[in-house]
């Protein structure tokens, strides 16, 4: 029960100071991403397919996952503080001129190219903190930590999804749907602003990188994080094994898409498919945060490797149940177990790789960390693509999620391989 008996803990230290720069931030980011939903796939001047919804998820992460590599060279020699202040200022810019676009009804390589810079910092403001997490907290709390960075922000991020929605329901009133997309941007750009400024509390140092640095360029980096990761080959099946999840999860939550706004709701009412869409999300963000809540015990008595292998088994039967009944009560459900077991594998490795990797490469193996599950989320995106139609109905997509679970949970994590007891591992 170690989660409920330290919290109180953690939030009298310095942690709450880097959850606050976190949890705000991906508030904002829920916004940003609603509004973004609401303007290439519930528009209602644009058709969904499962062609354009992966596109819109590949756009967003591929070209990160190649850039991402260099985030090391940043995060393990210069502040990480002053790299997540300085980014969310270029952050809120950036939107601005996204805000513009939307606003004009612009749906082309200028908006591709301003949303990739957007979500890229994103992604090196998310990594450097949690490369900077360990330092604020001791080793024993790094799975309730984690628990509550990771989650929280889900959470947040869900949340801020619902106010999204909320506020453009209110602006579509009186103005076009673009219109209003382009002020919920809008809002995101104060968000982004004040998580700056708020970042400021944190010291120049505090969330590293600390003295002892080793630095080198790049993609070199990248391959130091992989070559550190085989020394600790717990940790890097674990890893893997979050990619496959997360590859999973991508593809079903096109598929929800997809149902909801072509087969649950009248293609020609996007609106409640984005309602619906939303609500599922809400049910799945309610499960990341019982996965979150129940990890710590869970860790306790199965211990780290042992329940992340659980934890990518039990989500099989319930997206089994909804290859049989494909119904939408039944896409909710499995919603709610997929967000659960998935946040318990994730926070559960992020502690693990935490806690094998010292401070001055914790940044490069975070980048690598990063790039193995945007390109399993791409991957995951092309494969719905590849095989979902128009209405978003498929018996074959579910299966091959199960058949990647399984074969993680039995092949990558088998106990010969992915164990606590191997001399690999600290």
């Amino acid at each position: 029960m170690r989660f409920p008996n330290h919290l109180p803990n953690l939030l009298k230290g310095r942690l709450p100071r880097l959850l606050q720069v976190r949890w705000l931030g991906q508030l904002v980011d829920g916004v940003f991403q609603s509004a973004l939903a609401s303007f290439v796939l519930f528009s209602p001047e644009r058709q969904s397919n499962a062609t354009a919804a992966a596109l819109a998820f590949s756009v967003v992460l591929l070209p990160y996952s190649l850039v991402g590599p260099y985030a090391g060279i940043f995060l393990d020699r210069f502040s990480r503080q002053k790299i997540v202040q300085i980014s969310n200022f270029i952050r809120a810019v950036d939107l601005i001129l996204i805000a513009i676009l939307v606003k004009n009804s612009a749906t082309g390589m200028a908006l591709t190219l301003l949303v990739l810079v957007a979500f890229g910092i994103n992604r090196l403001i998310l990594a450097g903190l949690s490369a900077g997490l360990p330092l604020l907290v001791s080793k024993k709390d790094l799975i309730s930590a984690n628990a509550l960075a990771v989650t929280g922000g889900t959470i947040c991020v869900v949340l801020g999804g619902g106010i999204g929605i909320g506020l453009k329901n209110l602006l579509d009133r009186g103005h076009k749907s673009d219109f209003s997309d382009s002020m919920l941007v809008l809002v995101a750009v104060i968000g982004y602003a004040v998580t700056a400024l708020i970042s400021s509390r944190l010291g120049r140092k505090e969330i590293g990188p600390l003295d002892h640095e080793s630095a080198s360029e790049g993609w070199k980096e990248l391959l130091e994080g992989f070559h550190l990761l085989r020394v600790h080959a717990d940790a890097l099946r674990g890893i893997f094994a979050t990619s496959i999840q997360r590859g999973g999860l991508t593809a079903l939550t096109l598929m929800g898409l997809l149902l909801e706004r072509n087969t649950y709701n009248a293609p020609t009412n996007p609106d409640a498919g984005l309602r619906g869409f939303a609500f599922a999300l809400a049910i799945a963000g309610v499960g990341i945060g019982v996965g979150s809540i129940i990890s710590p015990m869970g860790v306790n008595k199965f211990g780290r490797h042992r329940w992340i292998t659980l934890m990518m088994i039990t989500s099989t039967p319930f997206l089994l149940l909804f290859t049989v009944w494909p119904i939408e009560s039944i896409l909710v459900i499995t919603a709610f177990f997929v967000g659960l077991t998935g946040q318990a594998v994730k926070v559960t490795n992020d502690a693990l790789v935490q806690s094998k990797i010292q401070d001055e490469y914790r940044g490069r193996v975070f980048a690598f960390y990063d790039v193995a599950v945007n390109g399993a989320i791409v991957i995951g995106a092309v494969v719905a693509a590849l095989v979902l139609p128009h209405s978003g109905k498929s018996i074959l997509l579910p299966i091959i999620i199960i058949f990647s679970y399984l074969l993680t949970s039995g092949y990558i994590l088998r106990p010969t391989k992915f164990s606590a007891d191997l001399p690999s591992t600290i």
